[in-house]
């Protein structure tokens, strides 16, 4: 496990890119944090490394947003609004499956569906100044390949 503080916004889409640098197809990044943590801003930087050119947005009322003009196609989820983890109706298996990137937020909501290796990065707000932008990011592997892909980092 890495532990990264982070003090922008800006810093955290650096971040993303750092990551999204080093991604291959049919990585799976899972991503943890209250609302407003910064995940879609983490994203936001994979995506510019990706060579995603249009505007990231959130996916919380559309479930999965697609963007496949990069190098890689990403595919954003966000899992809170799947009602009893059904993802039968996301087809979930489909997009692990396609040479892209599956960025998940709300995993928890899914835990049981999920294939065994995985990157997971919680993002958590610095509890010693509630009004700073700081953010403890905390990124663990599962599986060797993500282990490589955090000693990346």
């Amino acid at each position: 496990m890495k532990q990264i503080t982070i003090d922008s916004a800006s810093a955290m889409q650096q971040l993303g890119e750092q990551i999204g640098h080093n991604l291959r197809p049919h990585d799976l990044l899972l991503l943890e944090g209250d609302l407003g943590a910064g995940k879609t801003t983490l994203t936001k930087g994979i995506a510019r490394a990706l060579g995603i050119r249009r505007p990231v947005k959130s996916p919380t009322f559309t479930i999965v947003r697609e963007y496949r003009e990069g190098k890689l196609p990403l595919f954003h989820m966000d899992m809170y609004r799947l009602e009893d983890g059904d993802t039968a109706s996301l087809d979930l298996e489909a997009y692990l499956q396609e040479d892209g990137v599956v960025i998940m937020e709300w995993p928890n909501f899914v835990q049981t569906e999920l294939p065994p290796e995985y990157l997971t990065i919680a993002i958590e707000r610095d509890d010693t100044d509630l009004d700073s932008t700081r953010r403890i990011v905390k990124v663990s592997a599962t599986g060797q390949r993500y282990e490589e892909l955090l000693q990346q980092l």
